[in-house]
């Protein structure tokens, strides 16, 4: 095989012995080649600009730049980037999130290798890879009208909501008046289609718009 038909592959991930067994994996692969391996968000830029891999293998969970954030900003960089999310997380936007910010695939950690591998060969072919449960999950976002969908203020009330703040202490961090921020939280009610502050973080939750 030829050197320029080696997939040249880099891991984002902050778990090291999970990323060493997956670099492990695919060196066993005649036609994958692993190039790096980032333990964080700000790390997996600067591997990418120095290396400029086929296909990235990027967590969503690490510390320092998160997931989203590492694809957003490779993707400005690398417009042709081609990145598969490969995560423990499904939920809805976490999905939403990943795909707005330009992956090409989305895959859990759970997945069989001749799953993974379809996927890196798929993306790094210019195609897509997403399972049917994330297909779904996507499926179901799209279908809600625009107005069920949270503002960027009412997101930055319902995180906060979910941390236990107060509306005196939400309105001290977002620098609104407490008058805001109850009309943001019954905004938010309506949207989530629920009757309380607990039932409200319940939802935010499950559907991954926020987290503890």
């Amino acid at each position: 095989m030829n050197q320029s038909d080696v997939i040249r592959v880099l891991i984002a991930d902050d778990h090291p012995i999970f990323g060493e067994a997956l670099a492990k994996s695919l060196g066993d692969e005649p036609d994958i080649t692993v190039v790096g391996h980032a333990r964080n968000g700000r790390e997996a830029l600067e591997l990418f600009r120095q290396y400029q891999p086929d296909v990235t293998l990027m967590d969503l969970r690490m510390p320092e730049v998160e997931g989203v954030s590492a694809i957003t900003a490779i993707r400005a960089e690398f417009d042709q980037a081609r990145i598969i999310v490969l995560t423990i997380y499904d939920t809805e936007e976490d999905i939403y999130r990943t795909l707005r910010a330009g992956a090409k695939g989305y895959l859990l950690k759970g997945a069989e290798t001749d799953e993974l591998l379809a996927a890196i060969r798929s993306v790094h072919s210019g195609q897509q890879y997403f399972v049917s449960t994330v297909i779904e999950k996507l499926a179901e976002r799209t279908q809600r009208l625009s107005s069920q969908e949270l503002s960027e203020r009412e997101l930055e009330v319902i995180r906060l909501m979910v941390t236990g703040k107060s509306n005196q202490q939400i309105s001290t961090d977002l620098n609104i008046t407490e008058r805001t921020v109850k009309f943001h939280i019954n905004k938010i009610f309506s949207k989530l289609n629920v009757n309380d502050r607990t039932q409200a973080v319940i939802v935010a939750l499950k559907r991954g718009i926020a987290s503890l």
